[in-house]
């Protein structure tokens, strides 16, 4: 992994997350750049308030992408594009599932922790087939979610959206500079 990877792939998520929001059917409360309060509490080691979530600054969040999902789910230990497709996802749905996910994938023990096996296995699939497979699961999930109605086109326009710019990454697709790549789905509850 080189570091464009990182700065790739944290621009995505930014893009993805946006900025402020406290959806009430959003289980993750009140969220800047991704970053619940929850969350931001726990790195802090205070507790914080709303105010403290909206003024969230990138440097700051990047830090907690950096130190609590990409470190901890191994993804400079991936191939281009699947570093992407595991962060996003770490991300999004926990970075537990996110490893159950790509193991499950890869075909090695599913423990939910990506480790020496699970990487080696990663390396021996076709960067574009593992692409694919990892946003196949992630959306086979999403629509077993309670929520779906709500989220569910919001969820499968980011899901194709990093899949696109994945194989980007990857050499295996091209796509757009500027965000969102495409808009797939229309949803109506």
């Amino acid at each position: 992994m080189a570091d464009a990877d990182w700065d790739a792939s944290l621009a995505f998520v930014f893009a993805a997350e946006g900025g402020y929001s406290h959806d009430p059917l959003d289980p993750g409360g009140a969220t800047n750049l991704g970053i619940t309060l929850a969350e931001l509490s726990e790195w802090r080691h205070i507790a914080v308030t709303k105010d403290d979530v909206k003024n969230l600054g990138r440097e700051e969040a990047a830090a907690i992408y950096r130190s609590n999902y990409w470190n901890s789910s191994r993804c400079t230990d991936l191939p281009a594009g699947v570093d992407l497709m595991v962060f996003d996802a770490s991300v999004n749905i926990g970075i537990g599932r996110s490893a159950k996910f790509l193991q499950a994938a890869v075909g090695v023990a599913v423990d939910g922790s990506i480790g020496p096996q699970t990487v080696a296995a990663v390396k021996s699939w076709p960067v574009s087939d593992l692409i694919s497979e990892l946003a196949a699961r992630r959306l086979a999930f999403y629509q077993t979610l309670p929520n779906f109605n709500h989220f569910g086109a919001g969820w499968t326009n980011r899901v194709c959206q990093v899949q696109d710019h994945a194989l980007a990454m990857a050499g295996a697709g091209q796509a757009s500079s500027a965000w969102p790549t495409r808009d797939v789905v229309t949803y109506r509850a």
